[in-house]
């Protein structure tokens, strides 16, 4: 099959996983089929599902991954006060690093909303399938919701990364308090933690619960690059941070703080 192919092949399988959506007809506009495909991954619940479904999907993404373009660690240089740490802005999913950190909730399953702009929902429809199966057997055998400044690791499938790890940041409802702090802290401390006992040698933050989770953006960064530089003193760790940031004024944020 071509690339073309495999989308519209991908796009009938799961409507066929439906019988309400039996009747319904693929656009023939390329942007339309992809969004379709998407959306469909999005909503799906994470049911068994093929091996020829699973190799199709991932040949596909992967080829859609390599066309939106991959920046690799390598190419990025430090901030001038410390070999370790980073600062870039663009789409997290391409970067080539060993790890990036997403931003769940406390399902841990994925956003279900089709076509949302979170990162939850970039990351799990670029990554594919496989992912939010994943994470339901992590969650099935934890046997309950994942508490807010924890983590968990997966395999990045389709990124280029090679894993993902998942932290639920804390929500600020109301005014900011001394716990959202602790909890923000947690997260950053969390992930840092899990991917040196997975010996990885990067990974990327975006800036977590900052968004819909409605954590103050200048205080999140503060603490992020306040966490991450208190762990490597405190633990002589070697493992390069990259600060990923999509917004213009997020920028702005870390540059004050890192420069």
């Amino acid at each position: 099959m071509t690339h073309d192919e495999q989308r519209i092949w991908l796009i009938q399988r799961l409507l066929d996983e439906k019988p309400e959506y039996r009747d319904f007809r693929i656009p023939t506009g390329q942007q339309q089929q992809k969004d379709l495909l998407r959306a469909l991954m999005n909503v799906r619940l994470p049911d068994p599902i093929s091996e020829e479904i699973l190799t199709v999907q991932d040949e596909y993404l992967a080829e859609e991954n390599r066309r939106a373009g991959i920046t690799d660690l390598a190419d990025l240089k430090p901030i001038p006060s410390d070999s370790h740490i980073y600062l870039w802005q663009g789409d997290m999913t391409t970067l080539k690093v060993d790890a990036i950190t997403n931003p769940a909730n406390s399902g841990m399953l994925g956003c279900f909303q089709p076509l949302h702009s979170c990162a939850d929902n970039i990351i799990g429809s670029k990554a594919g399938i496989r992912l939010r199966l994943r994470c339901n057997e992590i969650m099935c055998a934890q046997g309950h919701e994942e508490p807010a400044g924890q983590a968990k690791i997966t395999p990045g499938y389709n990124l280029p990364c090679k894993y993902i790890i998942h932290t639920v940041g804390p929500i600020v409802d109301g005014e900011l308090t001394r716990e959202h702090e602790r909890l923000l802290a947690s997260c950053y401390r969390s992930c840092l933690t899990l991917a040196d006992q997975y010996q990885l040698e990067s990974i990327a933050f975006c800036c977590i619960s900052t968004g819909v989770f409605m954590f103050p953006n200048q205080r999140a960064a503060e603490i992020a690059t306040a966490t991450v530089r208190q762990y490597y003193q405190e633990t002589g760790s070697g493992i390069r941070t990259v600060f990923n940031v999509l917004k213009d004024k997020d920028l702005q944020i870390y540059q004050r703080l890192l420069f």
